[in-house]
């Protein structure tokens, strides 16, 4: 029911589309009149490559990606990817450079190294505790590419605008923020993304790479670790997560139809981000762990006065509807993950409690 739902906050899994969450449930028991569920639909049936094919289409649509990209749809999450990049773009004796901005560019950075690859980090923000972009960086001109994490979920920092990195390809783990704004498609050489955050449920991770680094595949890697396996074969090379898949191709007709494209999402993340800082920025209470010119359009992080305040935060917060805020583990705080699913109506909700609890306890 409606009237159940919370305000859902959650780093990811995390909150989709109300709309897309009623045609799921619409059509789960017969999906598209066939019958069965799209979870028992086969994933060689026509119905199931009408679903693939247009979230193919409709990725390339809204990203403006030319025919040199391939999208594929992958099993591992994002995390699998730290392997499968440098086992598939990193020949022996080549190098590749790494850029540092937190915990998942560090797995990133790890995964590489466990293979013995050459690798280069070639900045890092851990000397502030990962709160800001590093700025200017110096890429190797032997680096057969670059490696960023365009939006660190557990920090709350984002690149503003993507480095120059002199034709060099860019790989980047756009996990959370992908489909949130418009950018520049063409340095980039392979893009990834754990769909759990902002474009779907989890199970699928979205692969979208350059026709120039599918050539560099090498023939003596495993099937299941080779990109061009799953190029080859519209990522039906075995059974693919349908579920995740079907859900990402109705969020991304959302997206399309609905919102309008990348130009009116973003307008509304920036809204929705600039509304959440202000209320920071205007007082003394809460304080985000970001440095402003860093500062994540999708994941907000912020700490109290102490952590007894925070702990009565977060308590309070899930009694009035609010889940989700209980920042990372790993750093403690608070986090509100607000990606393209997530209203501005909630911000406005959150922002209310948030300005209630201060009064009561500021």
């Amino acid at each position: 029911m409606k009237e159940n739902r919370i305000y859902n906050f959650n780093a990811g899994p995390a909150a989709l589309p109300l709309s897309v969450l009623e045609e799921v449930k619409e059509s789960f028991l017969n999906f598209a009149g066939s019958g069965m569920s799209i979870t028992e639909i086969s994933h060689r049936s026509k119905l199931f490559d009408e679903v693939i094919n247009d979230a193919v289409l409709r990725t390339k649509r809204l990203l403006k990606l030319d025919d040199r990209y391939q999208v594929l749809f992958l099993q591992g999450g994002a995390s699998l990817q730290f392997t499968m990049i440098p086992m598939n773009l990193l020949p022996d004796g080549k190098t590749a450079d790494y850029v540092d901005t937190g915990t998942w560019s560090s797995k990133a950075i790890k995964e590489a190294q466990i293979l013995g690859k050459n690798i280069k980090v070639v900045a890092s923000s851990k000397d502030k505790n990962y709160s800001y972009i590093p700025g200017n960086v110096k890429f190797n001109s032997d680096a057969v590419y670059v490696h960023i994490t365009s939006n660190n979920t557990i920090k709350g920092t984002q690149w503003a605008s993507f480095p120059d990195t002199k034709g060099i390809p860019l790989v980047a783990d756009m996990s959370s923020d992908i489909m949130s704004r418009t950018f520049d498609p063409k340095p980039f050489g392979l893009i990834y993304a754990g769909a759990q955050k902002n474009i779907g449920p989890a199970g699928v991770c979205m692969v979208i790479i350059r026709e120039d680094l599918l050539k560099m595949v090498p023939e003596n890697l495993p099937s299941m670790l080779k990109y061009t396996t799953f190029s080859s074969s519209n990522s039906l090379y075995n059974t693919p997560p349908c579920f995740s898949i079907y859900v990402i191709q109705l969020v991304l007709k959302w997206l399309e139809e609905t919102i309008g494209g990348l130009d009116k999402i973003e307008e509304i993340n920036k809204e929705k981000a600039r509304l959440l800082y202000e209320t920071f920025d205007s007082g003394n209470f809460y304080k985000g762990t970001a440095e402003k010119g860093s500062r994540s359009l999708m994941n907000v992080t912020f700490r109290l006065p102490n952590e007894e305040l925070e702990g009565k935060f977060i308590q309070e917060a899930t009694k009035n509807g609010f889940g989700g805020l209980k920042g990372h583990r790993s750093v403690g705080g608070c986090r509100a993950s607000i990606y393209n699913a997530t209203t501005i109506d909630a911000i406005r909700a959150l922002i209310g409690f948030m300005k209630e609890f201060e009064k009561k306890n500021g």
